[in-house]
């Protein structure tokens, strides 16, 4: 008789002899299902770019958040900055970064404006910044200051020519923004009016292409753009909307002799019709006829730079 070796019969490989083995019943089906698709990093609560559109959101609603500090990274849009003065509270550059000759200008410039410089773990910049494509540098600019509207029409009493400021509707591009900053004060004008919603901000972009002059021009916030119009005309101003059709054209219209608006819209949407309504009088830029229409910068442009000429003249 064969010898069985090991305790209890373990080397005995026991069989169900009544039949198959019995299975879950169906109890773990579930957990074999998948899950279904990923939700959007937006949809997931843990995640920072749902943070993001829960402030957009409260945004386009009206109930604006405090303002933050921006920060502006990679290596040329920080030379760009500084070198459009824009203001800066600090520069951080993670420890390890390799330097290069505009690793080298950003320091030199920082330091020759007492700008600070910290250095950081790459993922304490990770977090800053909100993902790894800083580039090893980013340069931190504070909310920027926006004037009041009543402020601004006080500030346009003292001077000894007439007031003009340009009010921008749907403007949604902060290189527009930029750009018409900077045409008005090219052109004598007073300050920039823009909505606090649905409209763009003076962000370091806007900074950038203002080439500095967002420095020295206010720009106010209204709540209410139809509620402004209204405000400048009570303190003797003419509104002037810029639109195709008007009654007026840029040939005909005298902007040189009285305190003035130019409420621009964007080129696809143009004036809202409430503001438009609103308007003293709707003036169109004669134009060759098979171009539509302008960008609100060049437009803005334009207008302000035959106010001016026509102030000019005026003086003599």
């Amino acid at each position: 008789m064969a010898r069985i070796h090991g305790r209890g019969g373990a080397g005995v490989r026991k069989t169900n002899k009544k039949g198959a083995i019995k299975g879950t019943g169906g109890q773990k089906k579930k957990g074999l299902e998948g899950k279904g698709p990923t939700p959007k990093a937006e949809d997931r609560v843990y995640h920072a770019k749902h943070k993001a559109k829960l402030a957009r959101e409260r945004r386009n609603s009206g109930r604006h958040q405090k303002e933050t500090a921006e920060m502006v990274v990679g290596r040329n849009p920080v030379i760009e900055c500084l070198h459009a003065r824009v203001p800066a509270t600090s520069l951080y550059i993670v420890q390890g970064t390799r330097n290069d000759e505009r690793l080298s200008e950003a320091v030199a410039m920082c330091n020759t404006r007492n700008i600070p410089i910290l250095e950081v773990q790459r993922h304490e910049m990770d977090r800053m910044t909100g993902n790894g494509l800083h580039q090893g540098i980013g340069l931190q600019i504070p909310p920027y200051k926006y004037a009041d509207v009543d402020t601004l029409i006080d500030e346009a009493r003292k001077n000894d020519e007439p007031g003009m400021f340009v009010i921008l509707d749907n403007i949604t591009d902060p290189r527009n923004l930029g750009a018409v900053i900077r045409s008005v004060a090219a052109f004598g004008g007073h300050g920039v009016i823009i909505p606090e919603r649905r409209s763009a901000s003076v962000t370091a972009v806007a900074w950038r292409t203002s080439a500095g002059t967002a420095a020295r021009l206010p720009v106010a916030r209204a709540t209410n753009i139809t509620r402004t119009v209204q405000q400048f005309q009570k303190a003797g101003y003419q509104v002037v909307g810029l639109d195709a059709g008007g009654e007026h054209t840029l040939d005909t219209y005298d902007g040189g002799t009285e305190n003035v608006v130019i409420v621009i819209g964007s080129e696809g949407k143009g004036i809202s019709r409430l503001v438009r309504e609103n308007c003293d009088q709707i003036m169109s830029i004669p134009m060759t006829a098979w171009v539509e229409s302008l960008n609100a910068s060049v437009a803005a442009g334009a207008v302000l730079s035959e106010f001016a000429r026509q102030r000019r003249i005026a003086k003599k």
